[in-house]
């Protein structure tokens, strides 16, 4: 009986452990499962999370006996929020090496995630912003439920869509990449699978079900998983028939972000006049200047770059605004105040000129990123 005791403590003694881990790594069925494991702070990743998915990544990569990789968010409010923004605006007068190593580790991650020699299915419910579409959106699959929300809410902060936004924005239909990475607009549902953001769409009550049937799979092929993931695609009817959010919206979106300057595509808008067009400037006007026409020039030459490319020049610019003001203004204002009221600087965006944002994107020699 003490024995049986014993053992049922140090069970709970573990899964206490468990529970206080940042980032649950498990070996289940055929596949690893990643669980990100802070939902009180909507799985936002931190470096040490970042530092345990890349370690363990590559060892299931090497590992026969694991066929496929699934990534979650504990509770159901967020896959991922980003990554842990406050601590970063916080390491800048005490850590400077830790604005290298995060930004640094993000992007390795991130295109480890692309590289990947297993399957690799995101489980996108919930809340998936910046840093969270950086360990998703690289991935083979990436399945959406009713619940998803997708933002890319950067230039909002004085940042830029990082993580391969440079890579993956460009290459959605028309302009629309374009639009969701200058204004931060949030996609949800079935309109984060419709954009080409996921790759399937799943009933949130039918989750559970798909992720057991996943890990019951014996040595699947890359074709077993898609069929699996394809039936419940398939068998799910919410929103099914509501038309895409931006469609109505889509040709003006394509025209009035078909120019290669920020100042146009304001200008674009306000002669529109539209409602919907009369709202998306009312949203880029506060915007930060510096972020807005980094974004535009990050995406137009990410167009025509590989991932990696493009994670050498994201990771040149994450330094520069980590330097620079805006982005620790950007988060005083919407995460530590909460006044929604930055003071950018430059305030206009003709004050940003092409010599500052060359700046931006300038090699740093010896300290740039390697793969």
């Amino acid at each position: 009986l003490q024995r049986r005791h014993y053992s049922l403590f140090t069970q709970k003694m573990s899964n206490h452990t468990d529970a206080a881990a940042e980032v649950l790594l498990e070996r289940k069925g055929c596949a690893g499962v990643i669980t990100l494991n802070r939902p009180r702070f909507l799985n936002t990743l931190t470096l040490g999370m970042i530092r345990q998915i890349y370690a363990q990544l590559k060892k299931w990569e090497q590992d026969p006996k694991t066929f496929l990789i699934i990534i979650k968010g504990a509770g159901e409010k967020a896959f991922c929020a980003g990554g842990d923004i406050r601590a970063l605006s916080e390491a800048r007068n005490t850590n400077q090496k830790m604005l290298q190593d995060l930004f640094r580790e993000e992007y390795i991650l991130n295109n480890a995630i692309d590289s990947c020699q297993k399957p690799y299915i995101a489980l996108i419910h919930g809340i998936t912003m910046g840093g969270g579409v950086g360990v998703s959106v690289h991935g083979q699959f990436r399945v959406a439920t009713e619940k998803s929300v997708f933002a890319m809410p950067e230039t909002a902060i004085g940042l830029f869509p990082d993580v391969g936004g440079g890579y993956f924005l460009p290459r959605l239909q028309g302009k629309l990449g374009y639009f969701l990475a200058l204004t931060g607009f949030r996609l949800k549902g079935r309109d984060v699978y419709t954009a080409g953001i996921a790759t399937h769409f799943v009933d949130f009550e039918k989750l559970g079900m798909l992720e057991e049937d996943l890990l019951a799979l014996k040595s699947p092929s890359k074709e077993n998983i898609a069929d699996v993931l394809e039936t419940y695609h398939a068998k799910s009817k919410t929103d099914q028939d509501k038309p895409f959010i931006l469609e109505e919206h889509m040709d003006k979106i394509n025209s009035w972000f078909s120019t290669n300057t920020v100042e146009q595509i304001v200008d674009n808008l306000q002669q529109d006049g539209s409602s919907f067009a009369l709202e998306q400037l009312k949203v880029i006007k506060k915007m930060s200047p510096t972020s807005l026409k980094i974004t535009l020039r990050q995406l137009m030459e990410g167009s025509s770059k590989t991932l990696p490319e493009v994670l050498i020049m994201e990771y040149r610019l994450s330094q520069a605004c980590m330097k620079g003001h805006d982005f620790h203004e950007g988060v005083r204002a919407v995460l530590i105040d909460k006044d929604q009221s930055p003071k950018w600087k430059p305030a206009d965006l003709k004050e940003v000129t092409d010599e500052d944002l060359n700046d931006y994107f300038k090699s740093l020699g010896s300290n740039d990123l390697k793969f």
